[in-house]
């Protein structure tokens, strides 16, 4: 009745998992090898940069100086280079591929409640799961030394996270496929640092958006309103590139389902503008979109939002090819959440690929200070959980529970690297601020 091919059974898939500790210890997770990069750093993040606006450069640049995290939220393609280097298990999933503590946050799910989760796609591709737990690990202990944590504290909310990422992908490897696929994450909402993301997020209202991003036309009540111009981070688009933008609506709407097409129908686009977004994305073409439906107080922001390859392509050859790294950015993102915004999709402008979002919709982020105290070692077991749920999602949780096991000496591996990372990045950042990219030294 059926083809004859071999499926593998819940124990094999188990063992397969424990036969990759033969690539690579548990234990050794904690090695770096920097002496294996092929070129510097900022040689890494010029290849990178080719194409993006020269006149944003700059301010990217900028940006990573300020901290070593923030140098850290742009160097994903650093730290790409340097995962690439090392053994690793060969276990695949979907990756987020920039797994860091500022990359989950609050957002409005498509029955309007609010939800919390990995929220930055930019650089997912499937690759080897460990991949985001160490960069995860890195960031945690960057937040914790900016929070004004001592490092055991740091490196005990690196091996909070792991362990809470081991025990949710046991519970997953013996739960029913169907379930681990619509898995909810309830609890993390008395956590205060997502509590006040998701306050942030009830807050942040189409309407609200409205008031920050746009003015009446002249300056007159009840004019049509404009985006406002808040140079460089806002500025409006007009003429001809603003038709071309507007042109990108069609093959955006050719993919949408029939009832997010529908819903579109509703809004028509009253401007355009230009806005400069996150660290690594500085530089890479972001326009928004300001719609109007039902009246003046029914208004639609979407985001067209530029999308380069992944920064881990070079360095996974297997890895299936992006024809369309907006379509890439949306399959990760689809991959891993269990709720995602209702008109999630991508589209292109001439040769550039774009992903599609909404902007602003009930968004609300986590900042480093709202790390305070046992926050960070709370939040890190947020971070487990939720990085868990999207491997589980898109890989094989009974081969990662495999190779996981049951000791501690994967989660304790992780707390050194994430140290000895967030070393080799405070060394970078300070060559970066040494190179005269960023003007006068700091």
């Amino acid at each position: 009745m059926f083809p004859d091919m071999h499926w593998a059974s819940p124990e094999e898939r188990r063992k397969l998992g424990q036969t990759r500790r033969k690539q690579v210890g548990r234990q050794h997770h904690d090695e770096l090898n920097i002496k294996a990069r092929q070129r510097p750093a900022l040689s890494l993040l010029e290849r990178v940069e080719r194409g993006r606006i020269p006149a944003l450069l700059k301010l990217k640049h900028q940006l990573m100086a300020q901290s070593p995290f923030g140098y850290f939220r742009g160097a994903a393609p650093v730290m790409a280079a340097d995962l690439a280097a090392l053994p690793n298990t060969g276990i695949l999933c979907q990756l987020c591929g920039d797994a860091h503590v500022r990359n989950l946050g609050a957002f409005a799910a498509p029955d309007g409640r609010l939800v919390f989760d990995i929220n930055d796609f930019d650089e997912t591709i499937r690759g080897p799961f460990e991949w985001d737990l160490k960069r995860m690990a890195a960031s945690l202990v960057l937040a914790g030394r900016e929070s004004n944590h001592k490092e055991a504290s740091a490196r005990q909310a690196v091996e909070a996270c792991i362990e809470r990422y081991c025990a949710q992908m046991r519970a997953f490897a013996k739960m029913p496929s169907l379930e681990v696929g619509r898995f909810q994450v309830h609890r993390i909402g008395s956590v205060e640092p997502v509590h006040d993301a998701l306050l942030k997020a009830e807050r942040a209202t189409p309407l609200h958006t409205l008031g920050q991003l746009t003015v009446a036309a002249g300056g007159k009540p009840g004019a049509t309103r404009r985006f406002r111009e808040i140079k460089p981070a806002l500025a409006r688009v007009t003429g001809t590139q603003a038709e071309r933008v507007l042109a990108a609506l069609e093959p955006y709407r050719e993919m949408l389902e029939p009832q997010r097409k529908h819903l579109l129908s509703l809004y028509r686009p009253v401007d355009v503008a230009f806005k400069v977004v996150g660290t690594g994305s500085v530089g890479l073409r972001d326009y928004c979109i300001y719609f109007e439906g039902n009246g003046p107080q029914d208004p639609l922001f979407l985001q067209i939002k530029e999308e380069a390859p992944s920064a881990y392509a070079p360095y996974l050859p297997d890895a299936r090819p992006a024809t369309h790294n907006g379509q890439r950015t949306v399959e990760g993102q689809r991959a891993m959440q269990v709720q995602s915004d209702p008109f999630l999709g991508w589209t292109h402008i001439g040769a550039r690929h774009f992903l599609v979002r909404q902007l602003n919709d009930h968004k609300g982020s986590i900042e480093l200070e709202d790390m305070a105290g046992g926050a960070l070692t709370a939040f890190g077991q947020v971070c487990g959980e939720l990085l868990a749920r999207g491997h589980a999602r898109s890989g094989d949780p009974l081969v990662i529970a495999g190779y996981l096991g049951s000791g501690s000496s994967f989660a304790e591996a992780l707390g050194r690297f994430g140290s000895l990372y967030a070393d080799q990045t405070e060394k970078d950042w300070q060559a970066l601020r040494r190179s005269g990219k960023v003007g006068a030294k700091s």
